[in-house]
């Protein structure tokens, strides 16, 4: 299993063989309005079978895995929108999901801190290929671990060697770690009192602790907050109204949004957790926003955007990365990774996972861009897989 696929699944202690049966509410809405006038007939027949099938994977992710709640939104490369959610927002009120409610977007803020990076580094205030060492003298250091030998690069490719912290700041969730608050370097200390997995360079895995490293880099060159920098340089010139770096001791999602909820293995109940401490996530996990706001933001990067040409292509120059996902065949870059389609080719994706959410979203070459949301973490393999497969029918279907 990959490290990623065992991070999602140890996040609710539970191994992949186990079945999930968690009682689930079966309403199913749409919102289908667009942004433009209506296209041809059969632009109308896409849709119409799009919409059909996107339905029918959410209603899959409440009935069959459990999920309380699920939410996705679409646009086509006419920046048409369209939304839906399937569910109950909340287990208690069985109130409806939000349409394109609110969410912790976890992991998708590498992509954020990433282009900062970029950024920076078009600006010519940081080198991709300079060691981390350069910009945070003596503070990587730990049993083969160098920060005389560790790259920007490597930092944001997840290529350094360096160890993740998730299980210290996931151990005990419900009991010790949903309110706490932590600081950076204190979750980068968890992963530096571990052992180096390889020499940088040398091989591949997912880790948070590249990204608090990255996020260090930027208020080190800027003498900035890496919130501030990600709201001043991507959150507002976008004009994503509903993304946000949430602030020191905020544990509440502001807008519109459906509950998120936890489980500590299969078979029991979950427990509400909208309210947590997103401070472990940092600048690998922090930002909160919504499915739409996240279409909006991969397909501007993408665009060209948020990045000058010769940046954005270092972020699309990936390397190998053994079972990123559960389709298998992917790659990453920096902050920004591949996600193999059953109808040919490949988009180009992130995803997060947090107590509360697991989000997934693509962007492919013409310019179709999803994101599906569920408000818990899969307790198994086949479910995380109906979650990436919900996002593949979104971006496949036609």
């Amino acid at each position: 299993m990959s490290h990623r696929r065992h991070t999602l699944l140890a996040l609710s202690g539970v191994v992949a063989a186990l079945a999930l049966s968690v009682p689930a509410a079966d309403a199913l809405t749409s919102d289908a309005t667009t942004t433009t006038t209506s296209a041809a007939h059969s632009q109308d027949a896409f849709r119409g079978r799009t919409d059909a099938a996107v339905r029918k994977s959410l209603e899959s992710l409440v009935k069959e895995d459990g999920f309380p709640g699920a939410l996705a939104s679409l646009s086509d490369p006419g920046g048409r929108a369209r939304n839906y959610t399937a569910g109950v927002g909340n287990l208690k009120t069985r109130s409806e999901v939000p349409t394109d409610g609110q969410v912790r977007i976890a992991s998708n803020t590498k992509m954020f801190t990433a282009t900062v990076v970029l950024q920076l580094v078009g600006e010519g205030k940081v080198d991709l290929d300079a060691p981390i060492e350069t910009y945070l003298p003596g503070v990587v250091r730990g049993d083969g671990i160098d920060g005389h030998h560790i790259t920007v690069r490597q930092l944001l490719q997840h290529t350094s060697g360096l160890p993740d912290y998730d299980e210290e700041v996931v151990k005990d969730y419900l009991t010790k770690q949903q309110h706490r608050y932590f600081e950076p370097r204190e979750v980068l200390q968890f992963a530096l009192d571990k052992k180096a997995l390889f020499a940088p360079g040398t091989g591949w895995s997912y880790s948070n602790t590249n990204y608090v490293l990255a996020g260090l880099l930027v208020q080190k060159v800027t003498g900035r907050p890496i919130g501030e920098e990600i709201t001043h340089r991507i959150i507002e010139p976008l004009g994503l109204r509903h993304t946000y770096w949430p602030g020191v001791g905020d544990q509440t999602i502001k807008g519109r949004h459906p509950h998120g909820y936890f489980a500590t293995a299969p078979n029991t109940p979950y427990t509400d957790v909208t309210e947590s401490d997103p401070s472990a996530g940092w600048a690998a996990g922090q930002l909160i926003g919504t499915p739409s706001d996240l279409n909006r933001f991969l397909t501007a990067l993408l665009d060209g955007k948020l990045l000058k040409p010769a940046q954005l292509k270092e972020m699309q120059t990936t390397v190998d990365a053994p079972d990123l996902d559960t389709v298998g065949d992917g790659h990453y870059g920096l902050g920004l990774a591949t996600f193999k389609l059953s109808c040919g080719g490949y988009a180009w994706t992130h995803g997060g996972n947090a107590p509360g959410y697991t989000t997934r979203n693509a962007v492919t070459k013409d310019g179709r861009a999803a994101t599906i949301a569920v408000t818990a973490l899969p307790t198994t393999l086949p479910a995380a897989e109906h979650i990436e497969e919900a996002l593949d029918t979104a971006l496949c279907t036609r």
